[in-house]
C-alpha cells in the first residue's frame, strides 16, 4: 500500500460528518463503495465513522479488518470522543471500541471552548485537558496514529484563548500529531479564521488541520485561507456534504489547492478523476448531482450568453478559469434566446458539424431558435432537438424514420379507482401503414408504448432506446388550460443520453412532439436502420 504524504494531509470525512446531511442514509455496503472510490482518487485518510457508538459503523471497520476494503493509497481513521469525566481511560468502552476497529489512525474530538467544557461536559478545565491527554497518550500507546478535533475552537478561541490552546498542549503533550482547529459551528470568514491559523501556530509551532462547515458559504474559502495561513491537513466532505448548510467540499477545495495554488496533493492522474468521483459518490448517496458545483459540475464550464461565446470560439481560455479536462469535465455552450451566432458555430462542432461558410443558414438557424424560445421553448437542456433543428437548416437530415397519420388517448376511470390510458397511433413506416394499441400508467406512458409496439418490427435499434426521464413545466401564468407546457424527455440506449423538449398547450402533444424527436435523433445517430 502506497500511504499519504506526511508533508499534507488530505483528510475525507464523508462517511462520518457528510453522512449527517440530512437525506443521506449509507449502509455499509455503501459505506465501502465511497471508501475504495475515495482511497481510488488518492485521498490521504479516510474516517470511517465512530465504531461503538453506531453499529453500522461498528461493522464497517470489522469487514474493513477482514479485507473487505484494501486501500492503496489512503489510510483508515475511527473518530471516537476522549474519555467521559472520571473514568479511567483503560475502562471506558468507548475508547476501547476505537482499539478494536483495528483502525491505524484515530481522530479524538475534544471540547476547546470553555463555555463547552463548563455547560455540556459539565466538568471542569482540569478535568478536560485530562481527558484529552490521558487518552491521546492511552492510543499512542496502543500503536495508534492520533489527531485531535479541538471543536469549536474558533469559538472559544476568541471567547477565551488561554483555555482554547491548552486543550492543543494536552493533545500534542499525550502524543497527538496533528491538531484540528474546527469551525463547528460554521460561522467564520477567511481573514478573520487566517488570522487566528496563523496566530495559534506562531503561539504553539504545532502542526494544525483545519475543519470548516459551511454556514456562511465561506467552508471552503476557509480551509484554503487556512492552509494558506499555514494549516496542513485539511478535513473535507465529498460534495460538501454535512449536516445543517454542509462541510467544505472536498472536490473544490482539491481543485483550488491543485490548479490555484499549485500543490501536489494527489497522485500523478488523479486530479482528473474529481468529475467522475463526484457524480458516482453523489449516486451512491442517492442524491443528484450539483450541476452548478465548482469544478466538477456540468454547469461548471457552461457558457450561455453570445458574448461569452464569441471569445471561446476565438480561444476557450478567456472564459474558462482552468482547462475543464484537468478535472475530468469538460466545456459546453448553451443556446438559447440571448446566443449569438458564435455559439451556434461552436455548437456545431459538438455535433460534429461544419459550419464555415455557412452564414445564411447559421442565421436562420439563430432566428428559429430565437421565435422557438420566444414561445417557451428550450435548448439548452435539450442538445438532441438542437441538433435536429441545425441539421434541419443544413438540410443534412434524413426524412424522419415514421411519419404520423393519427393519435388517439383516452382515459379509462374505473370502479376500483384504477385509472388506465390506452393511446393508439397510425403511422407509416417504411411504405406501410401501421395501427398499434398500447395501456399505460398515464397518456404519455401509454402514447410511448403504443408507439414503440407500431415501430418495433420496422426499426431494429428501438428496442435497446428507453424513457430515462420525463419533466414537465407549465410557462404562462395563464390559469387551467390556457397554460402552455413544456416536456423535456430524456433517453438512453445503454450507452449515451440524449434530451429532447417539446412544447404545445397540450401536454400530451408536446410530449409526443419530444418524444419524436427523440426517436428521429437515435435513428440518425444508428450505424443501421431497418
Amino acid at each position: 500500500m502506497t500511504g499519504p504524504s506526511d508533508e499534507f494531509h488530505v483528510y475525507d470525512t464523508t462517511l462520518r460528518d457528510g453522512a449527517q446531511r440530512e437525506g443521506i442514509s449509507y449502509s455499509v455496503t455503501d459505506k465501502l463503495a465511497v471508501a475504495k472510490l475515495l482511497d481510488g482518487l488518492g485521498v490521504g485518510f479516510i474516517e470511517g465513522g465512530w465504531p461503538g457508538a453506531l453499529p453500522k459503523d461498528t461493522e464497517f471497520f470489522a469487514r474493513a479488518a477482514a479485507g473487505d476494503l484494501p486501500l492503496k493509497h489512503a489510510q483508515l481513521v475511527a473518530f471516537g470522543a476522549t474519555r467521559k469525566a472520571g473514568v479511567k481511560v483503560e475502562e471506558d468502552p468507548q475508547v476501547r471500541a476505537l482499539l478494536d476497529s483495528q483502525a491505524p489512525v484515530v481522530t479524538l474530538v475534544a471540547k476547546s471552548d470553555l463555555r463547552h467544557i463548563e455547560r455540556a461536559l459539565r466538568t471542569d478545565v482540569t478535568e478536560n485537558l485530562a481527558m484529552v491527554r490521558d487518552t491521546v497518550r492511552f492510543l499512542v500507546d496502543n500503536g495508534r496514529r492520533v489527531f485531535l478535533d479541538a471543536e469549536h475552537f474558533f469559538d472559544g478561541y476568541a471567547f477565551d484563548p488561554d483555555t482554547s490552546l491548552r486543550v492543543l498542549e494536552s493533545a500534542v503533550e499525550g502524543g497527538a500529531d496533528v491538531v484540528v482547529l474546527c469551525d463547528t459551528n460554521g460561522g467564520q470568514l477567511p481573514l478573520g479564521l487566517a488570522e487566528t491559523v496563523a496566530e495559534v501556530i506562531g503561539k504553539t509551532g504545532f502542526r494544525v488541520g483545519i475543519h470548516c462547515q459551511d454556514d456562511t458559504s465561506c467552508a471552503v474559502a476557509n480551509s484554503v485561507a487556512a492552509v494558506q495561513a499555514g494549516a496542513t491537513h485539511v478535513q473535507c466532505t465529498a460534495n460538501g456534504y454535512g449536516e445543517r448548510a454542509g462541510n467544505a467540499d472536498l472536490f473544490a477545495v482539491l481543485g483550488n489547492l491543485v490548479t490555484k495554488l499549485g500543490m501536489d496533493v494527489l497522485p500523478t492522474g488523479a486530479l482528473a478523476e474529481l468529475t467522475r468521483v463526484s457524480h458516482a459518490l453523489a449516486e451512491i448517496a442517492n442524491l443528484a448531482p450539483d450541476t452548478h458545483q465548482a469544478y466538477v459540475g456540468s454547469s461548471a464550464f457552461a457558457h450561455k450568453a453570445g458574448l461569452h461565446a464569441s471569445a471561446i470560439k476565438v480561444d476557450p481560455e478567456l472564459y474558462n478559469h482552468i482547462d475543464p479536462e484537468t478535472v475530468g469535465n469538460d466545456m459546453r455552450v448553451l443556446v438559447t434566446e440571448m446566443a449569438g451566432r458564435a455559439s451556434l458555430e461552436l455548437k456545431g462542432r459538438e455535433f460534429g458539424l461544419d459550419l464555415t461558410g455557412r452564414s445564411a443558414e447559421v442565421g436562420s438557424a439563430l432566428r428559429r431558435v430565437k421565435e422557438l424560445e420566444a414561445k417557451g421553448w428550450s435548448f439548452e437542456a435539450a442538445d438532441a432537438s438542437l441538433e435536429l433543428l441545425l441539421r434541419d437548416e443544413l438540410s443534412s437530415l434524413d426524412s424522419a424514420p415514421f411519419s404520423l397519420e393519427s393519435y388517439r388517448v383516452v382515459l379509462d376511470h374505473r370502479s376500483d379507482g384504477v385509472i388506465v390510458s390506452e393511446a393508439t397511433v397510425k403511422v407509416h413506416v417504411n411504405g406501410e401503414r401501421v395501427i398499434a394499441t398500447a395501456e399505460g400508467n398515464g397518456p404519455v406512458h401509454a402514447l410511448d408504448a403504443a408507439l414503440r409496439k407500431a415501430l418495433l418490427p420496422h426499426l431494429s435499434w428501438l428496442d435497446s432506446v428507453e424513457l430515462a426521464d420525463y419533466k414537465v413545466r407549465i410557462l404562462t401564468e395563464h390559469p387551467g388550460t390556457d397554460a402552455v407546457t413544456r416536456v423535456l424527455v430524456e433517453s438512453t440506449d445503454g450507452e449515451r443520453e440524449w434530451t429532447t423538449v417539446g412544447v404545445h398547450g397540450n401536454i400530451v402533444e408536446a410530449s409526443w412532439l419530444a418524444l419524436c424527436d427523440a426517436l428521429v435523433h437515435k435513428a440518425m445517430r444508428s450505424v443501421s436502420r431497418v
